[in-house]
């Protein structure tokens, strides 16, 4: 099945062409990362339901991801942003939702306000670990086991089966559609060489400084890299364009500044034309992975025990401070360690660029 976008209180743009018996709803989480993290979940639904269909309520910045996952039908555009209640906005969302006729909604994040829309649409199963004052709003609550589930894939991947049932011990790959065509008119639109191997280099991390190793030592890898004759492609938002220019300064010319120059449907287009990532935890590190490009993911003030990037093909780099992880936006201490001992030199000499595809 391939995705289609619906704005919540539009029209219908897909039907399937088979008949459908179960019809699942899942509120997605609003972080990019968080949001591949959740394709395991579809993939196990899959196994479990015949004649299924599932759609997903997100928000309009996680869609370039939803749309190239094939499991999903249907994605419905949450109106709200970060933080916002707005409850008779969700009561009426969640009349919209109820002519659609879901058998079941499960609700990822674990705030109040995600599982208003469900709950107003009635669905009669709604799903979800608990949470705050969540009681009434779900009537299929989950306990969360933290040690049994580390991985925050896990724990979405939990909600497939009934309560009580063993979650499944192995989670499904994950993978994101790439149009060729698309992503060729990206490389034409950037000026960029389908030829020549490249490097992508992703330096951002939208939730703070900490998770961010130092300009100097991305600019110092991308000369390396320049020297190995590859490409070396600077990715990120619009809010990494000025950190971009300056790691391309740094590197006297050997990246080319790419952060803020594409939308995130062409910055992915853009990873799967890379031969090589090097992320920080960051969104683009889990597009990366879900491309099953060959990784380097670099972790400093956060911990790959909770959110790694789910990929045979990625290699974690972290120092392991007594002081790290910490989980704090900037470092605590003044000194970032935890990032700036993480040599240039270092990470370099991870790469195995003998399983680096030509």
């Amino acid at each position: 099945m391939s995705g289609r976008v619906e704005r919540a209180g539009g029209f219908i743009v897909h039907h399937s062409s088979f008949i459908i018996v179960f019809k699942i709803l899942v509120v997605a989480p609003s972080w990019l990362g968080d949001t591949i993290l959740a394709q395991p979940l579809f993939k196990l639904l899959h196994a479990r339901h015949r004649d299924f269909a599932l759609d997903v309520l997100a928000p309009e910045w996680t869609l370039p991801l939803l749309k190239r996952m094939p499991e999903v039908r249907r994605v419905i555009l949450s109106p709200f942003g970060h933080g916002e209640l707005k409850l008779g906005a969700r009561r009426r969302l969640g009349r919209e939702l109820r002519a659609e006729g879901y058998h079941q909604a499960i609700v990822l994040p674990n705030t109040l306000k995600s599982a208003l829309a469900p709950f107003f649409a009635a669905i009669p199963l709604r799903t979800g670990f608990r949470g705050e004052m969540r009681w009434g709003l779900l009537n299929d609550v989950r306990s969360l086991d933290e040690q049994a589930l580390p991985l925050m894939a896990h724990r979405y991947a939990a909600l497939a089966g009934a309560a009580g049932e063993p979650p499944a011990r192995a989670l499904p790959g994950l993978h994101l559609d790439v149009d060729e065509n698309a992503r060729a008119a990206t490389l034409r639109k950037l000026g960029l060489d389908s030829k020549q191997p490249a490097a992508a280099l992703c330096p951002g991390a939208e939730y703070g400084p900490a998770k961010r190793w130092p300009a100097r030592h991305f600019a110092a890898l991308g000369r390396q890299l320049a020297n190995r004759d590859l490409a070396v492609w600077l990715a990120g938002s619009a809010r990494e364009a000025a950190l971009g220019a300056e790691i391309a300064a740094l590197s006297g010319g050997a990246c080319l500044n790419l952060c803020g120059r594409t939308t995130l449907a062409e910055a992915i287009d853009l990873l799967a034309s890379a031969q090589l990532v090097v992320s920080n935890d960051s969104g683009l590190m889990h597009v990366a992975a879900a491309l099953g490009k060959p990784l380097i993911a670099l972790y400093g003030s956060s911990s790959p025990a909770f959110t790694p990037p789910l990929s045979d093909h990625a290699r974690i780099l972290k120092l392991d401070l007594p002081c790290s992880p910490c989980f704090q936006r900037e470092c605590p201490l003044g000194h970032f360690n935890c990032m700036t001992q993480l040599t240039p030199e270092r990470v370099f000499a991870a790469i195995e660029f003998d399983k680096i595809p030509a």
